[in-house]
């Protein structure tokens, strides 16, 4: 089964997780997912930063997202690595992931994670690479609201 970004914005709105964060899928297309969260107080750390655990869930999304643009909708994360670059203050988090390799039961993916700053160049402050395994479940049902 093909997903259309459509599709992938309700699984990703299907997160309840995702209600606290407010993650919103901007792209997805067949290798590639980007992901964004506009940055607000509850989301930062005691030195007014990007709390780290956003950005890793912000690339983990991301990631899954992208590997399951070539493997289909029923994927999780095997597992995935984060490098903080330099903290991340700004308005806007991005993280765009997409598919290095691929087989039919994995997909190795990367990711940039970038703040935006007004008036400025989007700053890389994280990347991430992961491993996304296709599984044999299908996708629950919607969460009513």
């Amino acid at each position: 089964m093909t997903l259309t970004i459509e599709d992938a914005r309700g699984v990703l709105q299907n997160q309840p997780f995702n209600a606290l964060v407010g993650g919103r899928l901007v792209v997805f297309e067949v290798g590639s997912a980007t992901l964004e969260i506009d940055i607000r107080d509850e989301l930062r750390q005691q030195f007014g930063f990007v709390h780290g655990g956003v950005l890793a869930y912000a690339a983990d999304n991301a990631l899954t997202f992208a590997g399951g643009s070539v493997l289909g909708p029923s994927v999780v994360t095997g597992g995935f690595t984060i490098t903080y670059l330099r903290p991340a203050a700004g308005s806007v988090l991005r993280a765009h992931a997409s598919v290095v390799s691929s087989t039919r039961r994995q997909a190795v993916c990367r990711c940039d994670l970038y703040v935006e700053i007004e008036g400025l160049q989007p700053v890389l402050c994280a990347a991430a690479q992961g491993t996304i395994t296709r599984i044999e479940q299908t996708l629950p049902a919607p969460i009513a609201n």
